[in-house]
């Protein structure tokens, strides 16, 4: 009996329930958030420390045994992204503390962000494909309620988009996971793995693993179907945003690895070609939409795009240095880009916009905010010793050995247009002269007095960054043995198969 499997999915659920339990108190509400989303953190860490001691953890849910219950599992590639998750719901939930007001925590901020972290969490620990799917919703039903808080007329445009794409990804998930029950007879994707490469009819299983790629691409951001996450990222409260950026695509960039790495890896030679120019062409849409915005968090939401793209080649080279490399960079984006858009909300908290024209001069009125917004920007751009350099380069050097000289291209022009976006908002924001207009403090009283709480965790993820790319070797590691454990699926398959329950049919 391993619990630990199992608390990052429980607890964020139990927060939730007692939030909505003391739903007239504001206190009890943000006492349950910090110490919900704590305690999601600390169960993360001891259930990856177990993964790397003990190996695959599974855990049979009701004790029946696979394939014919529902199975929670956890390897080094879930357990991590479960601890990416806590260390991103912690430090929002603090940051929460200052930038929600109590209209949106009286219709239900601090439930909903709990049941996202619970729908995350269960989406990267499930064993089981249509679980994966009922996951998915739970973060769409959040999510999408978290975007519409306030009802704003840019809210609500964007989610619309926002839900509309997100619906198609799951109608065509829902009817991928119908076909390939009627094929081979079975959910748990363990299972799924061992009966369908003795298939005959492999044609379908291409089409198969094409209507994932479709349904995962889409909630990844991938080229073509990713306007739907510019067109909506930057509209809710900037907690949410962050929220949003440093979890939801990661979650279809990580069912993209599962399946691609479990499942459907008997022809990658078709289906990672796919990929592979998906891969680029995401990268080069985004950054180029990055280049031609002017307000903050539009900016970082177009780099979201672009970044997925570096994660998707990771995978599409299928090599071991390029796996190792895709989740170097995916624990790396996600701490980056959610520091980004915290950035960004003391911005708008001092300057009053997010708009570049309106803002200026905070080298000089608040050089350590410069100094906060350096660090991960130059991380994302892939400037040494920052982490986003060693995950750059490992991902490069992976095309560079794989023969993929064409996206390789593409993944360093990219790399510089990313470093103009950030040199541009750190020449608008930072460095020029303040526009008049800018003078103006819109939250005069509560400044000093909750400037801390957003400070602090974004201090926090800036030294994770620091720490990642200063000390690279521990965290180098853990995702060559994730990697390793991708590229060998058996050891999933044992782990899941041969895993011990109460009950047998």
């Amino acid at each position: 009996m391993n619990p630990e499997i199992a608390l990052p999915v429980l607890i964020p659920m139990m927060a939730g329930a007692v939030s909505l339990v003391f739903w007239r108190s504001r206190l009890m509400q943000r006492l349950v958030a910090v110490g919900g989303t704590a305690g999601l953190l600390g169960t993360s860490v001891w259930l990856l420390a177990s993964v790397s001691r003990d190996g695959i953890l599974v855990m049979q849910m009701g004790g029946w045994v696979a394939p014919f219950g529902i199975s929670l599992v956890a390897d080094l590639l879930g357990a991590i992204m479960v601890v990416l998750t806590g260390i991103i719901g912690f430090a929002v939930a603090i940051y929460s503390l200052a930038t929600i007001g109590r209209g949106h925590e009286a219709f239900g901020y601090f439930p909903l962000m709990h049941l996202l972290l619970a729908g995350v969490a269960g989406a990267f620990l499930t064993g089981d494909i249509f679980n994966l799917y009922v996951w998915f919703e739970v973060m769409l039903v959040a999510s999408f309620a978290l975007l519409t808080l306030g009802s704003e007329k840019a809210q609500m445009e964007g989610a619309i988009k926002y839900v509309t794409l997100n619906l198609l990804s799951s109608v065509i998930f829902l009817i991928a996971v119908g076909l390939l029950y009627g094929m081979v007879g079975t959910l748990n994707m363990a299972d799924i793995a061992r009966r369908l490469g003795g298939l005959e009819d492999q044609g379908m299983v291409d089409v198969l693993a094409m209507m994932f790629m479709v349904a995962f691409g889409i909630k990844a951001a991938a080229f073509p179907l990713f306007f739907w996450l510019p067109a909506s990222y930057h509209t809710p409260p900037v907690a949410v945003s962050a929220l949003f950026a440093g979890l939801l695509t990661k979650v279809g960039v990580y069912a993209l690895y599962r399946v691609f790495t479990l499942i459907f890896h008997h022809s990658p030679g078709y289906t990672h070609e796919i990929l592979l120019w998906g891969a680029g062409l995401t990268m080069l849409s985004g950054v180029l939409g990055a280049a031609a915005q002017y307000e903050f968090r539009r900016i970082l939401s177009f780099h979201i795009v672009s970044q997925i793209g570096y994660m998707i080649l990771g995978l599409a080279l299928f090599t071991p240095l390029a796996i190792l490399g895709g989740v170097f960079y995916i624990a790396h984006h996600i701490i980056v880009k959610t520091n980004l858009f915290l950035v960004s909300g003391i911005v708008y908290r001092l300057g009053g916009s997010y708009r570049l024209e309106k803002l200026g001069g905070f080298y000089r009125s608040h050089p350590w905010l410069a100094v906060l917004f350096l660090i991960p920007a130059l991380s994302l751009a892939g400037m040494p010793p920052l982490s986003g350099f060693f995950a750059k380069f490992i991902v490069i050097r992976a095309g560079v050995e794989a023969e993929a000289y064409g996206v390789t291209a593409i993944a360093l022009v990219v790399g510089l247009l990313t470093l103009y976006s950030m040199i541009k908002i750190w020449a608008e924001v930072f460095w020029k002269a303040t526009p008049a207009e800018g003078d103006v403090d819109p939250y005069p009283e509560v400044r000093q007095r909750e400037l801390w709480l957003m400070v602090a965790p974004v201090a926090g993820l800036a030294l994770c960054t620091l720490y990642i790319g200063l000390n690279a070797e521990p965290i180098h590691a853990l995702a060559a043995a994730s990697a390793a454990e991708l590229l060998d699926p058996t050891r999933y398959i044992e782990a899941v198969l041969d895993a011990p329950g109460e009950v047998s049919p």
